[in-house]
């Protein structure tokens, strides 16, 4: 007799807690189609509800990696890098080539847009002709010989998460802790990567805008982590505003190239990129001067070179980072006063920009001119969309707040956690020189 999948949906629906053996049970039955996708929903919006706890959490991530192949290290002191999601986060993108030129290998299993969220995946593929769905083999490959990949995790690596971080987006069931942890830390398993960093992210364009819920999440990650032998650092950051300047995939991947070279360097941006870049270089065992290294390889145009063999390897074509451009049609959202950004609604910002990407395609979506404690004059322009959306321009405008004073000043990271005391603090270096508002 097959397992009891209604029995299941049913205890987790009245509060109970689901056992080890059962939740193997249950991505087994889902993987092989004894459960369908509408019993699984039924199952996510019970967990979204009712909560995981930690037991709980590490069951499943447990059922889920063991619902695929797990990978060797690629390389040697090899890690990886994960955010929880955010808007205008191009970090990944830019800090995977730089930390490879710094000589630490990173292999990174990414995914697609969840909710509001841009995805890495997605932003890569805007880059004509890079592919993101090499095999185990190739991606242990290109770790070894260019220093770093950023990739879909394959059909045979935990594809049990595939199936459910989609349904978790079909069903808006996304914002639960214990699912989050479970989808992000069997995804890091899976690829390889003896050491881990983690960019927890907090505000109004977050999964979590709570902070002691984002501070929950990070030490869980942790915890899963190190209890399946993975060293692993966490750090909680701002997203109260967007990361970047630009929200859509073509137009992500388009500043990560200017960001490379030089062209143009959001302030914010790359004080992130900085403080996990340090962090990841300690994980793999390159901490002393990381901050110095880091800023190095950006300036030499070393990391720029590496990023553009990782894309090559990926199946880019020749010219087609030179060719990113914005969509032809623009509008600005100009402001009606003048005062000082108070606040931004970055989750409808990043709802804004997938929308324009839907609609025009990933050259199309938002640039955001000016940041929370920016003074404004009378028409100058808080934002620019990209893109035919009529509305589009109108819609960015309501997600600025204006007041008369500026607000107060908040810190770009909020907490730090880490798996033993050797990595904890391997950001607080270079957190001293970030300007935060």
């Amino acid at each position: 007799m097959g397992f009891d999948m209604r029995r299941a949906i049913a205890h987790k629906r009245d509060g109970g807690r689901l056992g080890a053996e059962e939740w193997q049970a249950i991505v087994a039955a889902h993987q092989c189609g004894e459960a369908d996708d509408a019993q699984m929903a039924a199952l996510l919006m019970a967990c979204f509800l009712r909560g995981l706890d930690v037991a709980e959490t590490a069951a499943l991530t447990r059922a889920m990696i063991d619902s695929g192949e797990t990978l060797e290290p690629p390389a040697p002191n090899c890690v990886d890098k994960h955010s929880s999601g955010g808007v205008g986060d191009t970090a990944s993108l830019v800090i995977v080539p730089i930390v490879a030129a710094c000589g630490v290998p990173v292999a990174k299993l990414s995914g697609r847009a969840l909710g509001h969220t841009g995805g890495t995946l997605d932003k890569l593929e805007a880059i004509e002709g890079v592919r993101t769905d090499l095999s185990p083999e190739r991606f242990a490959t290109q770790v070894r010989e260019i220093g770093c990949a950023i990739a879909a995790q394959s059909e045979r690596l935990v594809p049990a998460d595939k199936r459910m971080y989609a349904l978790r987006d079909r069903t808006s069931t996304v914002q639960s802790l214990g699912l989050v942890a479970a989808s992000i830390v069997s995804k890091k398993i899976a690829a390889g990567a003896q050491a881990i960093v983690y960019d927890v992210k907090v505000g109004s364009g977050a999964f979590f805008a709570n902070l002691d819920d984002a501070r929950e999440l990070a030490q869980r990650l942790v915890d899963l982590s190190a209890s399946l032998g993975r060293r692993a650092v966490a750090l909680v950051t701002d997203m109260e505003e967007p990361l970047g300047t630009s929200i859509g995939t073509g137009l992500e991947a388009l500043e990560a190239r200017d960001f490379l070279n030089g062209e143009r360097r959001d302030a914010r941006l790359l004080a992130l990129a900085r403080t996990l870049g340090s962090a990841l270089l300690a994980a793999g065992g390159r901490g002393e001067n990381a901050g110095a290294n880091f800023d190095a390889m950006l300036a030499s145009g070393a990391a720029y070179e590496r990023f553009e063999r990782m894309l090559a390897a990926q199946g880019m074509r020749p010219g087609a980072l030179e060719r990113l451009a914005p969509h032809a049609q623009s509008a600005p959202a100009n402001a009606g006063r003048e005062g000082f950004v108070a606040a931004i609604d970055a989750g409808a910002l990043g709802r804004l920009g997938r929308e324009l990407v839907d609609a025009d395609g990933s050259n199309a979506g938002l640039i955001v001119h000016k940041r929370i404690g920016d003074a404004v004059r009378v028409g100058e322009a808080l934002a620019t969309a990209y893109g035919s959306v009529a509305s589009a321009a109108a819609r960015a405008f309501q997600a600025f707040t204006l007041d008369d004073a500026p607000p107060p000043k908040r810190p770009l990271v909020y907490f730090e956690t880490a798996s033993d005391s050797d990595a904890r603090g391997t950001a607080a270096g270079a957190r001293s020189t970030l300007e935060i508002r």
